[in-house]
This record gives C-alpha cells, structure tokens and sequence, in this order.
C-alpha cells in the first residue's frame, strides 16, 4: 500500500501513472492550502503557490527520473530565487515544506504514503489550531505614563507597580509639549490582567489624570 506505483530500475512513466500522481499532488496541495486558510491570517497568491508546489516540485522529481539525489541538487538551485519578499512566520515555513514534502514524494510515486500521511497531519494541526495549545499567556505589558515636569519620577510609582505587577522596569523617559510634560516608558510583568483597569485607576491619581498607554510590548524583530 505504501510502496512506489514505479518499477524499480524504470526509464520510463506510464501515463496512467503519471496522472494519478499528478491529480495527488494537486488535492493535496489545496489540502495543505485550505489547512493553511484555518485560522490564520494569509494572502490570496500564497495559499495558490501552496496548492501548486507539489506539482511544480513533483515535474522537477520526475524530469530526474526519480533520482533522489539530482532532484534534490535541482531544488537547491531554486533556492537561490528567494520564495517571498517578505519574512514568514513559522505556519508559513511548515506549510511550504509540507507541500515540497507532498511533491517529493508523489515524484518518487509514493502517492499512498504521501495521502495517509497528509491527511493524518492536516487532522492533527486543525485539532491543534481548534484547541487553545500554544496560546500566549503572557502578561508583559508597556505603560506610557505622562507626568507634570514637577513630579520627581523615580520611585514614583514604585508601591503600585508593587501591588499590581510582579516585576517593572523604566525603559526610557521623554520630555513632550516643550518640556512642560515627561512621557515615562515601563516594561512591567502584571500580575492579574483582570486587574488592568484597577492598576490603571491608581496610576491616574498619582499623575494627575494626564494620559496613560497600557498595551502589547511592540515586536522589535521578526518571530517564528
């Protein structure tokens, strides 16, 4: 069942053949496209380049006669065209290993293996996807505090931060409106998040109800 639709030692593809794998890797690779769709943020030309990888990928195995090894030389040389302009995340890059994956085997005429072992992959990532595995959890948070120029800062905050947050730091400080304002920058770890309206509330009163920015700690570098 998981054993090559070619003969060993063969120089030449059955029809037959050549289109039951070429049909494989076309509904595997919308299968590893609609898998990419799921709960993700994507573009309309990526997931068509993800739906036809594993016949571009196959037609390249199969022009080598199945030789592994010349196979994978020719798809090193494609790795010199960069893939994307832009940086992919970590679902991106498994994504397009996967359909590659579907297209080296389907090549080699694995086309069973190739079907059972995605269909059980795609099962396994939309159940993971469904579920809240990986979720960031994370309460690292950056506070923007604006403070009259009259206000000594250092330490000024320190009792609430102490209540609210299991850890701070002050990351930069800035003068705004001519100097007549500092804008106070702190990375804190909060202890409760439900509790982010009640730190707040306690900020407002030590600042003078000036402006205050609680959000997400601003990505400097690309993730995966």
């Amino acid at each position: 069942m998981l054993s090559s639709l070619f003969t060993e030692g063969t120089t030449s593809i059955p029809l037959s053949e050549l289109l039951i794998c070429i049909l494989a890797s076309i509904i595997l690779g919308l299968l590893v496209a609609f898998t990419h769709m799921y709960r993700n943020i994507y573009t309309k030309s990526f997931v068509i380049t993800l739906a036809v990888l594993p016949v571009l990928v196959q037609s390249v195995i199969m022009l080598v006669n199945g030789n592994i090894g010349t196979g994978i030389a020719v798809l090193g040389a494609f790795s010199l065209i960069r893939f994307r302009s832009v940086a992919g995340g970590a679902r991106e890059i498994a994504s397009i290993f996967w359909a590659m994956g579907i297209g080296l085997a389907t090549g080699m005429g694995y086309v069973s293996y190739i079907a059972v072992f995605s269909v059980i992959v795609a099962a396994f990532l939309l159940l993971i996807y469904h579920t809240k595995f990986g979720n960031i959890k994370s309460t690292e948070r950056e506070l923007r505090i604006t403070i009259p120029e009259d206000l000594d800062y250092p330490n000024l905050f320190d009792n609430i931060f102490d209540e609210f947050a299991y850890n701070h730091h002050l990351d930069s400080v800035r003068t705004t409106t001519m100097g007549s304002l500092y804008e106070i920058r702190y990375i804190i770890h909060l202890k409760d998040q439900q509790q982010e309206k009640a730190f707040i509330d306690a900020i407002r009163v030590r600042n003078g109800n000036l402006p205050i920015i609680l959000g997400k700690v601003a990505a400097n570098r690309d993730e995966l």
